[in-house]
């Protein structure tokens, strides 16, 4: 492991970005949580707020590149290709929310930021983001209108997850879990009834096809 005083800056920023979140639930998201974050990790005060401008949106960013991050280490692509899509996007969200569960209070803290109007544009890059690391860990290789779609139903579906996350008391979140899967179900017979309309349309009558086959008959 490289020796905090030998890391470049993005180094440090990564290292400290799992710090945050802990120290923003008693300091805020302020410089304070950057100069605990530094000492839990043995980094120099000031390198670490060199790193880390003490802007609340720009730490929040790099808090969730972290739970991007940490995802994708708890569902490797060994565990995530055998599943089905439904299975894959369930298991990432619960993993995300199982990275999020000790730090609470710090995203309760996080989403009264994001949701100012001045950061709304922010908010939505963090939410279409995760969203995209999402489906991409999933397998979605998508390139036409798909791409978008799944990844604006996903990310409103995350967001609501996490507002219902935030007020479950529920032993190991049972409420959000059952939220979640009924959402999921949402997606996947969105995705069944648009495969089954786009098969119809691809019977449908055409004209053109029907004057390509006349001129181009099978001889």
């Amino acid at each position: 492991m490289t020796n905090v005083a030998d890391m470049t800056l993005d180094e440090l920023r990564e290292a400290l970005a799992p710090h945050l979140a802990p120290n923003a639930a008693f300091d805020g998201w302020s410089a304070a949580a950057i100069t605990a974050a530094a000492d839990a990790i043995g980094a120099d005060h000031d390198i670490a707020r060199l790193a880390i401008p003490a802007r609340p949106v720009e730490m929040i960013d790099l808090w969730f590149a972290h739970v991007d991050r940490e995802m994708a280490r708890r569902l490797p692509p060994e565990i995530l290709t055998p599943m089905k899509i439904r299975a894959k996007i369930t298991g990432l969200v619960e993993a995300r929310l199982d990275i999020l569960a000790p730090d609470r209070e710090a995203l309760r803290r996080a989403v009264a930021i994001l949701a100012m109007p001045q950061n709304a544009a922010r908010a939505t890059r963090l939410g279409w983001r995760s969203a995209d690391t999402m489906w991409r860990l999933a397998g979605d290789t998508a390139t036409d209108y798909n791409h978008y779609t799944k990844r604006a139903m996903l990310a409103g579906i995350y967001a609501a997850t996490i507002a219902v996350f935030l007020n479950d008391e529920t032993e190991g979140q049972l409420e959000t879990r059952a939220f979640l899967s009924r959402r999921i179900e949402n997606i996947m017979q969105f995705e069944k009834a648009k495969a089954k309309l786009s098969a119809r349309s691809d019977h449908r009558f055409s004209m053109s096809r029907f004057i390509g086959r006349l001129r181009y008959n099978a001889r």
